[in-house]
């Protein structure tokens, strides 16, 4: 004999409450294990940040008394020589930082005080395998990104920190798209960085003149960037050099000349660049 219609639905009523009660109940978890990890990320320290920075450079970008959040911040960049190394430059002033995020991937906007003409607009995108980092210019010219002391470059060590350069480094990018892929950085676009006023503690003379750094990336993000340093104009001292960047290597062969009548206010710095030749000294790095 079959139950009354009644009954049936009565137990139809109980398990869809049953299946609402564990569908909330799901959803519930859910939203306690989002809500939870989103109030986790939202109140990482910035000393988090540093640690990831630290590990990810080999210890030759530092960001000490870190202040803040993980999303807003700032700290002092300091250049090391890596682990080991006794060598350290801190840049003047303070690094800040605001990230955010949204449907492309995380916004970060950097300013250093003494150095960015303002904020500095960047995007960081995860990927299989890997991540990119975009500076985003805007114009078919290479957009500046800010102006640097020189001699901090003597925290990284050899062979910045025996050359004992001093001067202003200019930055500038064009279409500049830095991808991690598995362990290894691809390079799009083109950076540009030029030396001026420059210096040197082993040289006996105020200046030594301008030089431009050009490190053009291959098409599609290959695995190998092109770097060519040029002399820009008249200079005591002439720097001509090409090489590449691949797997995380740096490859450059060239030569630095001294112009006539500089010979011997420039021997003790060119002793320490390479190899002499005659006057010149061998530029061969990796």
């Amino acid at each position: 004999m079959g139950r009354p219609r009644y009954v049936h639905s009565v137990l139809s009523t109980l398990e869809l409450a049953v299946a609402q009660h564990r569908t909330g109940r799901r959803w519930m978890l859910a939203g306690l294990l989002v809500g939870g990890l989103g109030g986790v990320l939202a109140g990482l320290p910035a000393s988090w940040i540093a640690g990831q920075l630290a590990q990810a450079s080999g210890g030759r970008l530092l960001l000490a008394e870190a202040r803040g959040t993980v999303w807003n911040g700032d700290a002092v960049l300091v250049l090391t020589g890596g682990s080991g190394s006794r060598d350290a430059a801190a840049l003047p002033g303070r690094l800040h930082w605001t990230l955010r995020p949204d449907w492309q991937g995380l916004r970060l906007a950097l300013r250093q005080d003494c150095c960015t003409p303002g904020e500095l607009p960047l995007r960081l995108s995860p990927g299989w395998g890997g991540a990119s980092l975009t500076i985003e210019t805007r114009g078919t010219a290479p957009t500046p990104l800010g102006t640097w002391p020189v001699a901090a470059l003597g925290g990284l060590g050899a062979p910045f920190n025996t050359l004992g350069l001093d001067g202003q480094l200019g930055l500038s990018a064009q279409d500049v798209r830095l991808q991690w892929v598995q362990g290894r950085l691809r390079i799009e676009g083109r950076l540009l960085a030029e030396l001026r006023e420059t210096r040197a503690r082993a040289a006996l003379l105020p200046t030594l003149g301008n030089y431009q750094f050009t490190l053009q990336g291959a098409p599609g993000g290959g695995d190998t960037a092109l770097l060519q340093v040029r002399t820009l104009g008249d200079a005591p001292l002439r720097v001509e050099a090409d090489g590449q960047w691949s797997g995380g290597r740096l490859r450059l062969r060239g030569q630095a000349s001294p112009a006539a009548g500089q010979e011997s206010a420039l021997a003790n710095l060119l002793s320490l660049i390479g190899r002499r030749q005659g006057s010149s000294a061998l530029i061969s790095i990796g």
